[in-house]
């Protein structure tokens, strides 16, 4: 019999961990009605969309303290997950949002005029962006990433009468319009054979199809599984800007205003990251114990293991070695953002509970060092209405204080100790070696050699990457000015005591995550409380792998 008392009290349940979403979606609503009224054309609505957004985070602070950490749980009839992982990225996403609402608010982008429809398409953007992080049915991951997407095309192209930035939102639409059809396609594929896009009911699918037809060739004559599966990814590769899915992001960069290339470099790779991060361990049977783990586990790690490090090195590589000819900035940013993404994905390659942590652990980090890059490229253009590196030259005499900064923010994306980024890196190759470890000893020992092989790229393209953060803090330290050049005294680079309050307090965080880690790392193993690491074979597996 229906039980018409029990399903409002499972709503009940539903909307009360939903709530911060739900406090952002009455803040867009707020902000639609107060732009309606002519007295608020002049009045900035900043302050309004910080304060609602601070309420979401607090909200979600309170779900963090409240968790039970017993297991993972599921609202909405199993459509979102609602786990310490979900909780995390909704601590990630919102307070990043408070921070960026912050730095638009010193930087004057936008202006009073237009604040209302920005900071309603920046809130939208935030919702979308937490659904993809906790997104456990197919067709959430859809409607998450359209909602994410969207309003990030109209953020793009929002600096009215610039030529570059309508391109770059055009360019974004139009590359962000064919990876959606590519990933509604395959979830098309999926759905269609295996009856289902609930993402467990997918995982156990996947491991009958593949515990059927173990071997290669036998997956490849199944279009439907390998077809539908790859164009998932690739939609998926498209947000996160991973290798060769990746064409979009220095021209959109490039065009946009800074505020809004620090909330995709950071914001929209995270929520990415989140679902590539969930999507992969749900699949590999790691969300519920049981005995059969480790066999689940087995037949989806021995392809999606080696797919997910290849393209993890191919991103990281390329975009290192992109970035060393770059003369705009933001475009040196944006190959930075491409090859920090490659990194992440070596930890998601590991296919495990101390991977999934690592990642979290370096989102945090990331955030406050490419955030804070990117706030000294808003407030330097502000004053020089410049982002060229030429605009960097002797910075370090006309403006001291961004150009420590600047280099703070450098050195920690190149992973210097004491800073913030090495600590970061060096979650990702402690999981890296200890998952090598865990493959060799269980017998799996072509994926303990990825493991290896992930760990020597990321030292490599660690010394690769050194050569452009180095590069842009020569030009500020020993290249002269022009003014210097032909005699004459460079003008000094003014910084306002808000901006400079704003930059102290990142650089500061970047040091205390670099040396005090501990409590970021124990938050960032309760965030994948909800994730099981593969159980140990019953039997010897030496030899099951081909």
């Amino acid at each position: 019999m229906f039980n018409i008392n029990l399903l409002q009290s499972h709503l009940n349940d539903d909307l009360l961990a939903f709530t911060p979403e739900l406090i952002l979606c009455g803040g867009i609503v707020l902000l639609l009605i107060l732009r309606m009224f002519k007295a608020l054309d002049r009045v900035h609505l900043g302050s309004i969309a910080l304060v609602l957004t601070l309420a979401a985070l607090g909200f979600s602070f309170h779900q963090w303290q409240s968790m039970p950490w017993g297991g993972a749980g599921e609202i909405f009839s199993g459509l979102l997950a609602y786990d310490g992982f979900t909780v995390f990225l909704r601590l990630f996403l919102f307070g990043f949002a408070a921070l960026l609402i912050w730095l638009s608010m010193l930087t004057g982008i936008p202006d009073s005029e237009d604040s209302g429809d920005f900071y309603c398409l920046l809130l939208g953007a935030t919702v979308g962006m937490s659904l993809m992080a906790s997104a456990t049915h197919l067709l959430m991951v859809y409607i998450g990433v359209e909602m994410a997407s969207l309003p990030s095309y109209a953020l793009a192209g929002f600096l009215k009468g610039k030529r570059q930035a309508s391109e770059a939102s055009l360019k974004y639409v139009v590359y962000g319009g064919g990876a959606s059809g590519v990933m509604l396609y395959g979830i098309s594929l999926l759905a269609g054979k295996f009856g289902t896009a609930y993402l467990p009911d997918l995982a156990n699918a996947y491991v009958k199809a593949l515990h059927q037809s173990p071997s290669a060739a036998a997956i490849g004559a199944d279009p439907y599984l390998l077809l539908g599966t790859m164009l998932i990814l690739i939609g998926m590769g498209f947000k996160l800007a991973a290798v060769p899915f990746h064409f979009w992001c220095p021209d959109v960069f490039e065009g946009a205003a800074a505020e809004v290339a620090a909330f995709l470099s950071v914001a929209s790779k995270g929520a990415a990251l989140a679902l590539v991060g969930r999507f992969s361990l749900v699949l590999a049977g790691l969300t519920a114990p049981g005995p059969d783990r480790y066999d689940a586990w087995l037949h989806v790690a021995r392809y999606l293991v080696p797919g997910l490090a290849f393209f993890a090195v191919l991103t990281t590589t390329f975009g290192n070695l992109a970035a060393y000819l770059q003369t705009n900035l933001k475009r040196l940013l944006a190959y930075s953002t491409i090859a920090q993404a490659g990194y992440m994905m070596m930890g998601l390659a590991a296919l495990n509970r101390e991977g999934a942590s690592a990642v979290l652990f370096y989102l945090v980090a990331y955030l406050f060092m490419n955030l804070g890059a990117f706030a000294v490229v808003a407030f330097l253009r502000n004053q020089t209405g410049s982002e060229d590196l030429s605009a960097y030259r002797g910075l370090a005499y006309r403006s001291p204080l961004l150009a420590v900064l600047m280099s703070i923010f450098l050195l920690s994306l190149l992973g210097m100790p004491p800073l913030a980024g090495f600590a970061a890196k060096f979650q990702i190759l402690s999981a890296l070696t200890h998952a090598g470890q865990a493959y060799s000893s269980a017998g799996q020992t072509a994926l303990g050699y990825t493991m290896y092989i992930l760990l020597g790229a990321l030292v490599i393209n660690t010394a690769l990457s050194a050569v452009y953060y180095i590069k842009v803090m020569k030009v500020m330290i020993l290249d002269k000015t022009v003014e210097e050049v032909e005699g004459r005294p460079s003008p000094p680079v003014p910084i306002t005591a808000g901006a400079a309050f704003y930059g102290v307090l990142l650089a500061a965080m970047i040091f205390v995550i670099g040396i005090a880690w501990n409590g970021l790392s124990i938050a960032s193993d309760a965030g994948v409380n909800g994730f099981h690491d593969a159980a140990k074979p019953r039997t010897p597996v030496a030899g099951r792998l081909p």
